[in-house]
């Protein structure tokens, strides 16, 4: 059954591979962007073109997630034109790169906003109309960052990734109940092929990043320099959309929980893996184990 998908973030990098792929699957996919008619233009035309030149359905749409009203009148637009949403793709996001005590209060809060809160303003939209149907899929564009190797310079991404992997593991539950699947994808640190690392914000704090820079020297760069070491050559970022387009394929409670693609190997898997046998063991423990397995619906076909 081809799908009605939203990916946010869409205008580039993961989101934009993804919003390609699912289209090229077969899906009817929005791609989520601000700005279509401003900086994300040549994104828009771009999608069109791709769409025109591979008879695909991808739908350029003006989604602003830092704005609830943007994002409403987006999903509100979705359901009118197509009826319904089948799958959420949450992959808006953003990196900061500098010593976490160099970014103001109000640029880490702005992290959390980009990494975290964009997410439960999409999910306010268009939750209700998954519970509605009593089936779906919301696919959490994690990071492996959030429970693997941390090298320094990147604390306030690795914080807010981790806050988005918390509140994705608790939806799963409370989703579930309604017969809607979460799957969480996990990519490693790819330097190359996506805009992550260039387009990466800064410490506002000069004077304190200075400080660090004189204990630390070219650390950033340093670290850039040693994670793409970590992977193999031959790395690719658009395995991370493959992925998402094979669980998006998968029939309706048979999806996995988690998807790791890190060529790096940064450690995350075994960590999560570790997490996850005590989620296990506690809803034993609790005597709620079916809460982990989200229930078979009218609509188990999403």
């Amino acid at each position: 059954m081809n799908k009605v998908v939203v990916v946010s973030g869409a205008s580039s990098g993961f989101g934009a591979m993804t919003a390609r792929a699912l289209a090229d699957a077969g899906h009817r996919v929005y791609a989520g962007m601000r700005a279509t008619e401003g900086r994300n233009a040549p994104a828009v035309a771009d999608a069109r073109d791709y769409a025109a030149s591979r008879g695909v359905d991808l739908r350029p749409v003006e989604m602003d997630v830092a704005e609830q009203s943007s994002v409403d009148r987006a999903v509100a637009g979705i359901v009118d034109e197509s009826g319904r949403v089948d799958v959420v793709v949450h992959n808006a996001g953003h990196m900061v790169l500098g010593p976490a005590e160099a970014f103001t209060v109000e640029q880490l809060a702005a992290v959390y906003d980009a990494n975290v809160l964009t997410t439960q303003r999409l999910n306010q939209a268009v939750l209700p109309h998954l519970r509605g149907q009593g089936a779906g899929l919301v696919v959490w564009v994690g990071s492996s960052s959030a429970r693997g190797g941390t090298p320094p310079h990147l604390g306030p991404y690795f914080a807010a990734k981790a806050a988005e992997d918390a509140l994705a593991v608790s939806y799963a539950v409370e989703l579930g109940r309604f017969g809607i699947d979460s799957v969480i994808m996990v990519p490693g640190s790819f330097t190359t092929g996506t805009n992550h690392f260039a387009h990466a914000g800064s410490p506002d704090r000069d004077d304190v990043a200075a400080e660090y820079a004189e204990r630390f020297g070219d650390t950033i760069d340093t670290v850039l320099e040693r994670l793409a070491g970590l992977s193999p050559a031959d790395a690719d970022p658009t395995e991370v959309a493959r992925e998402i387009v094979r669980v998006v394929g998968l029939p309706a409670g048979q999806r996995p929980f988690r998807v790791y693609v890190d060529p790096a190997d940064d450690g995350a898997e075994r960590v999560y893996e570790v997490g996850e046998t005590v989620r296990r063991e506690f809803y034993d423990r609790i005597g709620m184990p079916e809460l982990l397995v989200p229930v078979t619906s009218k609509g188990a076909d999403a």
